[in-house]
């Protein structure tokens, strides 16, 4: 077996295993965050940043496998196998908008317990500052994986945008806390 397609499939069998245990971090994360961290900025600020950090690396991850798997032959008799590869923007584009979205009806489910949809469009009024932050990070590490132009200085930058959107969600959610303590 030729040392690419070995490759492909460690990146597959970590890409899974870093899958299954993210699973068990976000659950971890949002019980530990919703009860004690947000008193503390600086501990959640930490804690929130640690979390884009590993979602973002997980997508990278993803990324990284599949343009693997397209460049390692895995689909050679398919037809379309590498328009991802040749059209990366636009898919940037499109899984940056549908994590974005993901991310904010999981927030939103996070404070009602459920998917209220007479609060979403609050939610979503509230969530676009960070959103718009946090799209452009996933937008930026998608297009780079995918065109195979991404390099350490673009990986700190995008760390970086995380940062400041962990400052934002922050300060976000205090200011929202203390304008429904004084609504209340």
């Amino acid at each position: 077996m030729p040392d690419s397609k070995k490759r492909t499939i460690l990146l597959g069998l970590a890409f899974l295993t870093f899958l299954f245990l993210s699973s068990f971090e976000n659950t971890v994360f949002f019980n530990i965050l919703l009860r004690d961290v947000l008193q503390n900025w600086l501990l959640a600020v930490g804690m929130l940043f640690l979390h884009n950090v590993l979602v973002i690396s997980l997508i990278l991850l993803g990324m990284t496998f599949y343009v693997s798997l397209v460049t390692s032959g895995f689909f050679k008799r398919e037809k379309y196998s590498h328009i991802v590869l040749e059209h990366p923007r636009t898919f940037a584009i499109i899984f940056t908008i549908v994590i974005v979205f993901l991310s904010i009806l999981r927030g939103g489910t996070l404070i009602y317990g459920k998917i209220s949809l007479e609060a979403l469009p609050t939610i979503l009024l509230i969530s676009t500052p960070v959103g718009m932050v946090e799209g452009y990070g996933i937008y930026l590490t998608i297009k780079k994986t995918l065109s195979r132009t991404l390099q350490t200085r673009d990986l700190a930058f995008i760390y970086g945008i995380f940062f400041v959107a962990a400052i934002m969600e922050v300060a976000f959610i205090n200011i929202l806390i203390i304008v429904l303590n004084l609504a209340a």
